[in-house]
């Protein structure tokens, strides 16, 4: 689906932002694209939909050059950016504009998504809250049914019962031949949706792995009193948030913020465990 190889990126020559990138997104997952701010995931997503360029490596979606922004590609790319424009009209003529550039828009579907977010369709764009403008494009976005979808920072501006149908819609979205990529700082928000982690630091991707393969490895737990086996462990009330080698094969929940904070902190103890990075290779 996507095959980023030896990807080198910066805004400015003294300030790299990636250096010898690689990375592969399969059809048929959800990614969850975590970062410190200024990581890059942004810029990442815009190399991905072709809307910067590299300074060197390649980059291919879909068969293409994403850089060469042809139709055939574009109109299997559904990019939902984290700041974007809605103009002053109503919803019917935003479709008459824009609907017919993917030739399999859904209307029943996108109607469906619209009465679900309940979004107040009979306003003009402009004049909705910036949650429901969100709301909105998201809607557009998943009807379009494009194999790819990109998403940077969709629950921005989203309220505690949107997240929650945002995360209701976006696991029903995921097919087998669709991927899916989502960009966020609001770790929470991914909760119980993706099935693969990428985690961005120091101008390269740190970890790129499946949940299974993490939680297979790793075990999330917490305890009165700390193991001298943890690979990383943050304190709690009552006792420690820890990461464990998972030696009993015990089954455990994926903490997302934790297992971030400790890529952070100890990265090599986190992607080189049992050859966490051999498994991904047959994932």
């Amino acid at each position: 689906m996507v095959t980023i190889q030896n990807l080198n990126f910066s805004y400015s020559k003294s300030r790299p932002l990636f250096l010898h990138m690689d990375l592969e997104l399969k059809q048929g997952h959800i990614y969850g694209l975590l970062g410190k701010n200024g990581a890059g995931k942004s810029t990442l997503l815009k190399n991905i939909a072709g809307l910067v360029y590299p300074v060197s490596g390649q980059v291919d979606v879909l068969g293409h050059n994403p850089t060469r922004r042809e139709p055939s590609l574009l109109r299997e790319i559904s990019f939902i950016p984290e700041e974007f424009y809605l103009p002053a009209v109503k919803s019917e003529q935003f479709l008459k504009a824009n609907a017919g550039f993917y030739p399999n828009f859904d209307q029943k579907y996108f109607d469906q998504l619209v009465h679900e977010f309940d979004i107040p369709i009979k306003q003009k764009l402009a004049n909705m809250s910036y949650g429901q403008k969100k709301k909105y494009i998201i809607s557009f976005g998943l009807a379009s049914n494009t194999k790819l979808i990109i998403m940077d920072e969709p629950t921005n501006g989203l309220d505690i019962p949107s997240k929650a149908q945002f995360r209701k819609i976006m696991a029903s979205a995921i097919t087998d031949e669709r991927c899916v990529i989502i960009s966020t700082h609001q770790v929470r928000d991914l909760d119980n949706l993706i099935d693969a982690v990428i985690l961005l630091d120091d101008h390269k991707v740190a970890l790129n792995a499946p949940v299974h393969v993490i939680t297979d490895h790793l075990c999330f737990k917490k305890v009165r009193e700390l193991p001298l086996d943890a690979i990383y462990h943050e304190e709690g009330v009552g006792g420690f948030n820890v990461i464990l080698p998972n030696t009993a094969v015990e089954d455990s929940k994926l903490d997302l913020e934790l297992l971030f904070n400790a890529v952070l902190q100890c990265k090599e103890k986190i992607t080189n465990l049992n050859k966490i990075d051999k498994d991904v290779k047959h994932f």
